[in-house]
């Protein structure tokens, strides 16, 4: 099922049980599956049965794929909550927000992207605004993607870089780069909230997605004026008791402030899920989630019998967009990785060129050989679409907890195509 040896996965429980401290971290390899909530509650599950939860030092932690994910869904950009982590599908939580933005908010909760592109298959979706996002080269089944996108009856896209999707668009709104074009705050994967400060002005007629917005809403009948980040932010600490506490000058003062920060006197949490050890506890118990093993969707057969898992380097960003522009001394550009003993049977060696071929589509490129990998296991990473366009190979099941799509697995077969260049 896992390649491991039975007795190393014992060693590495009973010495996880029995740490005074541990944690647990994650990244995609965990959660891009499309039963991918159910890795996470088998780690959460593992975490409460041993004790590491609520104890300084102990704990479980995702790792997040990309800068201020943590601030983005603290923000209510997912489709079931509003900022905060406040349920969509609760009146009294749209109540609260209806009377301070003046505006009736759907009960039901949104689509995820998933969802999305299967709205788009059957007609229910026929405009996207997309900010900051480059979804015609980073979502799986590409080719599938595309034709959605350009079916479309109207794109907008918001961003810093001219990206592919961008290209598709029928309006592109350039934008400041927030790491050093505007002010705001960034969330970390530990809760903590930090300042952002402008260091340059945007180039050209890029502009603060702030503003980008404010002058939309203007020009659809809402005139927001033009708040800064602090005014933003402050209408949050409105609204989200996590956040309430969170003053500019607080941030500052404290070099950031991690949430639950209920009140301007609250020094932050710095961690989670204390009250589970005190006596008597406070609040209901820690659930467990039964889980059952699934296997990957797309199937292992004599036709496809390597397994393809996808990821990232760590030169690289992502679709390239933002990473591409620049060289680096680690920099392999795209590539197939494979292990030695797959690549001696397929007859290649470093640099010989290999054709990748799933149930969706193929794709060429080079080889790497890698002794890390384990028979049977390619991978390939989504950096260089325009040199191996990875995610033609990918499948499109998701998980219908989360929503992500199955990145991570994927059935393919290589073939060679020529031997290395002698050097």
């Amino acid at each position: 099922m896992t390649g491991v040896a039975p007795e190393e996965i014992r060693r590495l429980a009973h010495a996880y049980a029995r740490a005074g401290r541990a944690q647990l971290c994650w990244t995609l390899g965990i959660t891009e599956h499309h039963n991918a909530a159910d890795n996470v509650f088998a780690l959460i599950n593992l975490a409460l049965l041993t004790g590491h939860v609520g104890r300084y030092g102990s704990g479980v932690c995702p790792l997040r794929g990309q800068n201020n994910v943590q601030g983005g869904g603290d923000m209510g950009a997912i489709p079931n909550k509003l900022p905060g982590f406040q349920d969509v599908e609760s009146a009294a939580a749209r109540a609260k927000f209806e009377r301070a933005w003046g505006v009736k908010i759907p009960a039901r909760r949104g689509w995820h992207i998933s969802e999305m592109f299967e709205a788009m298959e059957e007609g229910k979706l026929r405009t996207l605004f997309v900010v900051g996002e480059n979804p015609a080269q980073s979502e799986a089944d590409a080719t599938r993607t595309r034709h959605l996108l350009e079916s479309l009856d109207h794109i907008v896209v918001q961003d810093i870089f001219a990206t592919k999707t961008a290209e598709m668009a029928d309006v592109v709104l350039p934008a400041a780069a927030g790491w050093a074009e505007t002010e705001g705050t960034v969330t970390s994967s530990e809760r903590r909230v930090q300042r952002v400060r402008k260091a340059l002005e945007p180039p050209g007629e890029a502009r603060d997605d702030i503003l980008i917005l404010a002058a939309l809403a203007r020009r659809l009948g809402h005139d927001w004026g033009e708040p800064t980040a602090e005014d933003v932010w402050n209408e949050l600490r409105s609204l989200s008791p996590i956040h309430a506490g969170m003053r500019y000058d607080r941030l500052e003062e404290m070099g950031g402030i991690q949430w639950p920060c209920p009140d301007e006197n609250h020094p932050g949490t710095l961690f989670l899920h204390e009250r589970l050890w005190k006596e008597p506890r406070e609040g209901p118990p820690a659930p467990f989630f039964a889980v059952e093993y699934e296997p990957p969707v797309d199937e292992l057969t004599e036709e496809y019998p390597i397994r393809l898992t996808t990821g990232r380097c760590l030169d690289s960003y992502n679709t390239g967009v933002q990473s591409g522009g620049y060289t680096a001394p680690m920099r392999r550009g795209g590539c197939v990785e494979l292990s030695p003993e797959d690549a001696e049977a397929l007859g290649v060696a470093p640099g010989g060129r290999v054709r990748v071929t799933s149930r969706r589509g193929s794709v060429e490129g080079p080889v790497w050989i890698d002794p890390g990998l384990r028979p049977g296991l390619a991978f390939m990473t989504l950096h260089f679409p325009d040199e191996v366009d990875t995610n033609l190979l990918t499948i499109d099941a998701w998980d219908p907890k989360s929503g992500t799509a199955e990145f991570k697995a994927s059935a393919v077969r290589i073939e060679k195509l020529e031997p290395a260049l002698a050097r």
